[in-house]
């Protein structure tokens, strides 16, 4: 089934106690296609500069992933974000960012993307995360993301978005500011109150936590031993788990945590290096063989 992500596309400098990149490939829309279509192809939606790199076009292009829906602006110039990880298990302190072409109105749908069944938002303005539902024909799963901006400022448009999608994904803190609510499992269930099906909080090291109206479930990290660059984590997870989910044809419980799993192991390699220079040399047999590690390690049988 179709699946399309709208978000960022950005020229990123990175630096950890492992080393440093500058001028790689970054994005949440970019991550999470790199992990969604090792799963199903993706329609990509987003805008960048008139500075954007043709060897950039040429990398993502290379992989299944529809780019009808890039804008090239003219006058404009592409994100740019620099950041920082005192270590490799805490968040990125940021020490530059080019707002650029993310400052100005948001990417249009192509026409023939209108028809897509399955639709990630990454985490821009709620107001154009809106738009974009908006030019969307019928829909079976929609999901959105967010950040604390938003959030703090935001929250009046942020909870309306919510009411158009049927998953909300957030990391803990976020989930913890937006409710006001300490425990996970109750944050997650007033936000199904404004509208989702479901909620997954994301917890980083200490992995990832599913709540529905009547089910609760929390799947560990994958144990990797290579960890040098945290970026784009997150949005590889969402990849996974959305990839997963645009294979199959329910999303209950059982469903769910399956995508959780996916997107656990799908995140754990792009964690391996910096950049995508770890997931876009993945294939999916690559993954089947770390998830079935993972439900064993899972297993008290």
């Amino acid at each position: 089934m179709s699946l399309l992500v709208t978000g960022s596309i950005a020229i990123d400098d990175v630096k950890s106690p492992f080393g440093n990149a500058e001028g790689v490939y970054g994005g949440s829309a970019v991550y999470f296609s790199f992990a969604a279509t090792l799963f199903t192809p993706v329609r990509f939606v987003g805008v960048v500069g008139e500075d954007f790199p043709n060897d950039f076009r040429t990398f993502l292009a290379r992989r299944n992933i529809d780019l009808a829906g890039l804008e090239v602006r003219k006058g404009s110039k592409t994100f740019r974000w620099s950041g920082q990880y005192d270590q490799v298990t805490s968040d990125a302190e940021t020490t530059a960012i080019e707002l650029n072409v993310l400052a100005e109105a948001g990417p249009k749908i192509p026409p023939q993307f209108a028809d897509s069944a399955f639709v990630f938002l990454a985490a821009t303005h709620p107001a154009l995360q809106q738009d974009l539902v908006g030019q969307l024909k019928s829909p079976r799963l929609i999901v959105a993301d967010t950040r604390n901006l938003w959030i703090s400022n935001e929250r009046a448009a942020l909870l309306k978005t919510f009411s158009m999608v049927q998953g909300a994904i957030l990391n803990d803190a976020e989930a913890r500011l937006l409710t006001n609510e300490h425990n996970l499992v109750l944050a997650g269930r007033r936000i199904i109150g404004w509208g989702p099906q479901f909620v997954v909080v994301k917890k980083g090291e200490n992995g990832v936590m599913l709540v529905t109206k009547d089910h609760a479930a929390v799947l560990p990290a994958y144990p990797t031993t290579e960890v040098k660059d945290p970026t784009g984590a997150g949005d590889s997870f969402a990849g996974g788990m959305m990839g997963y989910l645009s294979t199959q044809q329910d999303f209950g419980a059982a469903s769910l945590k399956r995508a959780l799993a996916y997107g656990t192991i799908t995140a754990s390699f792009t964690i391996e290096d910096f950049s995508l220079r770890r997931i876009e040399h993945v294939t999916i047999e690559e993954v089947d063989r770390r998830l079935a590690d993972y439900k064993a390690m899972l297993s008290l049988e």
